[in-house]
């Protein structure tokens, strides 16, 4: 998609009703289903978390989607691919603030260059105990990105047009955080896995963005 088509589609963006549960179940894992009916009260005593879904230009003009890549460490979402965010901390006035400052620390672009464009759908995460908030942003010029060193192994950038793309969806055998391998729904991006909360976040974008055709 031409990033000029993209921007002029945003208050189309900012007006299409959000699915939530509909496009989540699309990529939720079998083990999660089964978690929905105890989830309620779970929420209730969850950390909060804010993520970033960034769409920019590349040198050509076509319009891309950053992630990032997880270190490997003792913890539940080593080494996964997910959205730019995290934990909501004391400085942070709002789930926005958070998702906001994250993305600047972790791959270096700067706050103030990015318009917030439409709040989506909150998703639980049993594991570590989080509710996660994503936002959609957009940076008008491709960003020059600065990895947080000691947090994010790659940053990867990727094209809409590929995760768009029907064949980007798959189904994977992973690990799961209880040491059991499923097989779950998930998106092949640049040759990445991305599966989990991250994959039930893309599918509400991805259900948006297919209103835009």
């Amino acid at each position: 998609m031409n990033f000029d088509e993209f921007q002029q589609s945003l208050s189309k963006i900012k007006n299409i009703p959000l699915l939530g549960e509909i496009s989540h179940f699309k990529m939720m894992p079998p083990f999660r289903q089964e978690l929905l009916k105890k989830q309620a009260q779970a929420i209730k005593r969850a950390k909060h978390a804010g993520v970033l879904a960034l769409f920019y230009p590349n040198e050509k003009e076509q319009t891309q989607l950053v992630f990032i890549l997880r270190k490997t460490y003792k913890g539940v979402h080593s080494a996964q691919v997910a959205f730019p965010g995290g934990k909501l901390e004391p400085q942070d006035q709002s789930l926005e603030d958070a998702a906001l400052r994250e993305t600047e620390e972790e791959i270096g672009v700067p706050l103030d260059s990015i318009e917030v464009i439409k709040t989506l759908s909150r998703v639980y995460i049993p594991p570590s105990n989080f509710y996660v908030q994503p936002f959609m942003g957009v940076v008008k010029q491709k960003p020059q990105f600065i990895k947080q060193e000691d947090e994010v192994e790659a940053i990867i950038e990727v094209a809409i047009k590929h995760f768009l793309d029907d064949k980007s969806l798959i189904t994977k055998k992973v690990k799961t955080s209880y040491s059991v391998e499923v097989e779950v729904p998930a998106f092949l991006l640049n040759d990445f896995v991305v599966w989990g909360a991250t994959a039930m976040m893309l599918s509400e974008i991805k259900d948006i963005l297919k209103q835009l055709s």
